[in-house]
């Protein structure tokens, strides 16, 4: 396993699926986890987890969408580490299902607040230390469908472009700061949203056929595999990657 001993790392949309997956990775790691989420709830359920298999952790309440809110999980995680954040994974995010016709402005804005100035705000607001410092990692997490599209994700779609050009845009901007920037493309992960979502329709399995399908390896992701890639990204065994788009998607985008 690659170490992020004496790391510290701060990690969006922490308290379950994909986040929750690299808090605890990043524990098991040997970094100080700064589990972020809106859910106060479950980002503490988590810090705890990590705690009983050894790791230090914290949950934090964060509104990604609300610059100020950023502002001050950023300044409480620096000010209580002596002006050092090493990592940051940029998580959180939301979905919508709808065209351009059946997505109102609000869905649009609501998406666009937190899957992209989400990551705007939080990034903003830790770059400065990591210069300062001359290193860092951040981490998005964008969507295979950030260079591709599917029917019925307009506003997701959109957002996720966003994702992966701000990825580039950074890496090129902060790359003679040694700080690197780089983001991860998941195909379908199996998590509790997905599985919440499987229960709304009459044939559940035949739901999960469809969504299965698409990937040749004929199976969704689980939150452990993005998590793993997380790691990579986020160690120094990567110290040569930005501005990177690592997909990982069972094959979806090889026969696109």
């Amino acid at each position: 396993m690659f170490s992020l001993q004496g790391k510290v790392a701060i990690v969006t949309g922490a308290a379950s699926g994909i986040g929750a997956a690299i808090a605890e990775c990043f524990g098991q790691a040997r970094a100080r986890v700064y589990v972020a989420d809106c859910n106060a709830a479950g980002a503490q359920l988590v810090a705890e987890k990590i705690a009983r298999g050894g790791g230090l952790a914290s949950a934090e309440q964060v509104d990604v969408g609300d610059e100020l809110s950023c502002k001050a999980l950023v300044s409480r995680v620096l000010s209580t580490n002596g002006g050092r954040c090493d990592i940051l994974v940029n998580n959180a995010g939301i979905g919508h299902v709808g065209t351009i016709l059946t997505t109102t402005p609000d869905d649009l804005e609501r998406l666009w607040r937190v899957n992209v100035k989400g990551m705007y705000y939080m990034s903003r607001e830790i770059v400065p230390s990591m210069r300062s410092r001359r290193s860092g990692a951040i981490v998005n997490i964008a969507s295979t469908l950030g260079f591709s599209s599917m029917e019925d994700r307009f506003a997701y779609t959109i957002t996720k472009h966003a994702v992966i050009g701000m990825t580039r845009s950074m890496a090129m901007d902060l790359a003679s700061s040694q700080v690197r920037i780089n983001c991860i493309c998941p195909g379908r992960v199996e998590t509790p949203f997905v599985q919440a979502r499987l229960k709304e329709y009459p044939d559940p399995q035949k739901y999960l056929d469809q969504m299965v399908a698409p990937h040749p390896l004929k199976r969704m992701a689980q939150p452990a595999e993005i998590a793993a890639a997380a790691l990579y990204l986020a160690s120094d065994e990567a110290s040569f990657a930005t501005g990177s788009s690592l997909v990982i998607d069972g094959g979806y985008s090889a026969g696109k």
